[in-house]
């Protein structure tokens, strides 16, 4: 646990974890702050951050293996500090002197296991200025939400494997599925759809019923089900390989789509590349009752770490998200209109970059976080 930095403003302090993370991570997360602070400004809300080192730096230091998992990436006494937390923001995980997974295991899922961020909540819209790898699709075409089941399915860690290294050599990994886990990410899915109200006003399931038909007929009956709660909704259904022809073809047609975790995980990057790219990619990982984590998805980029080049939008798009769900959630009309705020000035900014590429975007990282503040208070 580091600095603490507070706003000075009326009304209830919301606590935020700062995690800067790994590589580029600890800049990102400075040009978020940057705008946090010109947020809470304007629209007078009253916040207190602190910062935790929890990287690939401080396992070393603390004499972590890094070939193997040898010692936690945060211990228990860290989990409950976060604990009293009402927000956390993430900058990036992942250090090239540390084996992948230890990391991204010990860190990333294991709060999502501990905290039940049961949603993971991906927005994918491709902003003004921003090339898309579609021909003839722009902004108006990519706007939709990927609501995808975060603590389930494979990433369990249920299974084994047997006679390792041997030519008899099993592996098994369960796909874990239960009724509770999938009615909460539906019925979730359907109240972000009605919230959201969008013209198409839709939710689709996407899934692959017709080969795994247990773990995909649990996720069906729930779906269907549940949708006779919400008949102002259409109910729509895709298997997972044409969904991600329909995003290719025409991702204008989707309004909010849910899905299991790995399925989930899957089609949210190719998401990420029609919506620009990693550099643009935001998301949450939502406990909607309880504490949240949001976050940039375009990883560490050790290779540009200090360099003052990295795109700094996903982190900004993912601190204007911990604004906006939080404050829905904790019903803070304030909150919400900050992270709107941070919206709107993100769609002011990205015209006049050159870029969305490290290094191309015209400005440094500091300067895109600089335009996006001032953007900020432009709208105030």
């Amino acid at each position: 646990m580091a600095k603490k930095r507070a706003s000075r403003s009326a009304g209830p302090t919301y606590r935020i974890a700062v995690i800067p993370g790994d590589g580029t991570g600890p800049e990102v997360v400075r040009e978020g702050l940057k705008v946090l602070a010109a947020a809470a400004e304007t629209t007078g809300f009253h916040y207190e951050t602190t910062e935790f080192d929890f990287s690939g730096a401080r396992y070393l230091a603390r004499g972590g293996d890094p070939a193997m998992p040898s010692i936690p990436v945060i211990t228990e006494e860290d989990i409950a500090a976060l604990k009293t937390f009402d927000a956390i923001y993430l900058g990036a995980v992942g250090d090239p002197k540390v084996a992948p997974g230890i990391l991204e295991k010990g860190l990333l899922l294991r709060l999502r296991f501990e905290m039940d961020q049961y949603i993971n909540l991906r927005p994918v819209r491709l902003y003004p200025n921003v090339p898309c790898p579609l021909a003839g699709k722009g902004p108006k075409d990519i706007d939709f939400v990927v609501v995808r089941e975060n603590t389930e399915g494979i990433y369990t860690g249920m299974g084994g494997v047997q006679y390792q290294g041997t030519p008899q050599e099993v592996s098994t990994q369960i796909n874990c599925t239960t009724r509770f886990g999938a009615e909460r990410a539906i019925r979730y899915a359907f109240e972000f759809c009605r919230r959201r109200n969008n013209p198409k006003k839709m939710v689709t399931l996407v899934h692959k019923t017709n080969v795994l038909t247990f773990a995909g007929g649990t996720w069906f009956r729930a779906f269907h089900e549940i949708g006779k709660e919400y008949p102002d909704i259409k109910k729509d259904y895709n298997h997972v390989d044409a969904c991600c022809m329909w995003f290719v073809k025409n991702p204008e047609y989707y309004d909010v789509i849910v899905t299991d975790n790995i399925f989930g995980d899957i089609i949210t990057d190719l998401a990420a590349i029609i919506q620009g790219g990693l550099g643009v990619a935001a998301g949450g990982n939502l406990n909607p009752g309880g504490l949240s984590m949001f976050e940039p998805m375009g990883g560490s980029a050790p290779k540009y770490t200090g360099k003052n080049v990295i795109n700094p939008i996903a982190a900004i798009a993912a601190l204007g998200m911990l604004l906006k769900e939080t404050g829905i959630h904790k019903g803070d009309k304030k909150l919400v209109e900050a992270g709107d705020r941070v919206e709107r000035a993100i769609l002011a900014t990205t015209p006049k970059m050159k870029s969305q590429a490290a290094g191309r975007m015209g400005y440094s990282t500091t300067q895109v976080g600089d335009l996006v503040a001032a953007a900020v208070r432009k709208n105030a």
